[in-house]
């Protein structure tokens, strides 16, 4: 896919989070003209503020994404503040406590909800005005952790396991109309979100680094990437092992 010289038009749903801002940091200081989706308005205005500063343009809009029935408006009024999409990221999602999410089968439905359900259903939103105009790149943040199921992460791997099969089957229903559709992989990345977890601060990839990959996945309309690259080996390896093997491993 070829690179416009123009500034983009993107979309960013989940723009607090930290893999999300690190996207929008790239295209904002390339002058892209954004529109920031996120629940929390106090985090969103600090966030759209910085952006400002780095070249961007930025529209903000307050709202939860679990909210299904909210979508395709939210999708179109996105598209009207910006006379198109040329690139939406859906980045919202939970990484919730698996002991907590085993206890309260409430938890783990609010889980799969945030990270699947809603991503699942905003996508479907995208996809069909991107398809509508012939063009468009559709990315969708998912995780190395929907590649295998571990014990002390699977009602959060399962939901991302989904996110990924429903990406590869958009992608492939979108194949000939214009429309790119990335699956993104992150392994563990230092944000917020893993602050409290206790994984090797050696397997903690730096956030900016992971914003560059994927804005340079998104640009060249790539339908799979691991971020930072090597998890795509680490990952082969793990999905090949007998399953009485890799249950003995203790992987974090």
């Amino acid at each position: 896919m070829a690179v416009s010289s123009e500034p983009r038009r993107v979309v960013i749903f989940g723009a607090t989070s930290g893999i999300a801002q690190a996207v929008a940091r790239e295209y904002a200081r390339r002058g892209a003209r954004l529109v920031l989706v996120a629940r929390a308005p106090e985090r969103l205005a600090a966030v759209a503020a910085d952006l400002e500063v780095r070249g961007g343009t930025v529209v903000r809009r307050v709202a939860d994404l679990t909210e299904v029935r909210g979508h395709r408006t939210l999708v179109d009024e996105s598209i009207a503040a910006l006379g198109g999409i040329d690139v939406a990221l859906i980045a919202h999602g939970v990484l919730s406590d698996q002991a907590a999410a085993v206890a309260d089968p409430l938890l783990s439905r609010a889980t799969w909800e945030a990270n699947f359900v809603s991503a699942a259903s905003l996508a479907e939103r995208v996809a069909e005005r991107m398809a509508e105009a012939k063009h468009g790149v559709l990315g969708l943040l998912s995780s190395v952790a929907g590649e295998r199921g571990r014990a002390d992460n699977y009602v959060y791997g399962a939901s991302k396991a989904a996110l990924t099969a429903y990406a590869s089957g958009l992608g492939h229903r979108l194949r000939g109309t214009g429309v790119k559709v990335v699956t993104v992989k992150p392994g563990p990345v230092d944000t917020p979100m893993t602050a409290r977890r206790t994984i090797r601060s050696g397997l903690l990839a730096d956030v900016d680094v992971v914003g560059a990959s994927i804005h340079q996945a998104l640009e060249r309309g790539e339908r799979v990437v691991y971020v930072p690259g090597k998890w795509r080996w680490i990952m082969a390896v793990i999905r090949s092992l007998p399953l009485r093997l890799f249950e003995r491993l203790k992987v974090r």
